[in-house]
């Protein structure tokens, strides 16, 4: 089983794929980034050094997924923190022109040879909410972040995930009230729900929304 965590800078994917990894007794396969070295320069002028940061992060990315070939034909489940077309997302919004087109042209060639996940949890947040967690995690090189930035990836990430037709499953989580971290409550909702949609017992099915929403009013 390989499942993947996918949403925006901030929303949490990290964390959530930490805190599953015991429950489903998986490998974790967690996305290396601080070796870019443009990463600091690019959130300082964006445009300047937008090309050499994708085509870093494209290359290291593929050379991080070519090992889950290898560590499914061992491991029986396996739960990473980005998917390989994550990359692309971020070059659409950050490239243009002839840059956008070598781009593509190197990351078509490669993705033929990364496998899909099983399942892709997509979590998702408001951009303030986004924000917010960006600022409290405190990383150096995102003190200064562009909210309009933010707010762009955000936008590309939902319309990407309204057009995926590649066979792989989607889970949309909106995290915007979740705390998985200190509510267990939470994180067992997000289990079962990743239960339900691989159909790996056990799990209990989800109440209709109407049926959830008769619930709040009969306990108030």
């Amino acid at each position: 089983m390989y499942i993947a965590i996918e949403g925006a800078i901030g929303v949490g994917k990290t964390t959530l794929a930490r805190l599953l990894q015991p429950i489903f007794k998986a490998k974790l396969f967690l996305e290396v980034f601080e070796e870019n070295p443009f990463l600091a320069n690019f959130y300082g002028d964006r445009e300047r050094y937008a090309f050499q940061t994708q085509i870093f992060f494209l290359l290291s990315r593929y050379h991080q997924q070519k090992d889950v070939v290898k560590q499914l034909k061992t491991e029986d489940n396996l739960i990473a923190d980005y998917t390989f077309d994550k990359d692309s997302l971020f070059a659409c919004l950050n490239l243009d022109g002839d840059e956008l087109e070598t781009y593509y042209q190197v990351h078509h060639a490669l993705a033929e040879r990364i496998p899909p996940p099983d399942l892709i949890v997509y979590l998702q947040a408001d951009t303030d909410v986004l924000m917010q967690r960006i600022a409290l995690r405190d990383r150096p090189y995102e003190r200064d972040m562009d909210r309009n930035y933010i707010d762009e990836l955000n936008a590309t990430y939902e319309a990407y995930f309204d057009d995926i037709y590649n066979g792989t499953i989607v889970l949309p989580i909106d995290t915007n009230d979740l705390n998985y971290v200190s509510n267990p409550e939470d994180l067992k909702s997000v289990e079962n729900r990743i239960r339900q949609a691989l159909e790996l017992p056990p799990f209990q099915k989800e109440l209709p929304l109407d049926m959830k929403e008769r619930g709040k009013t009969i306990r108030r």
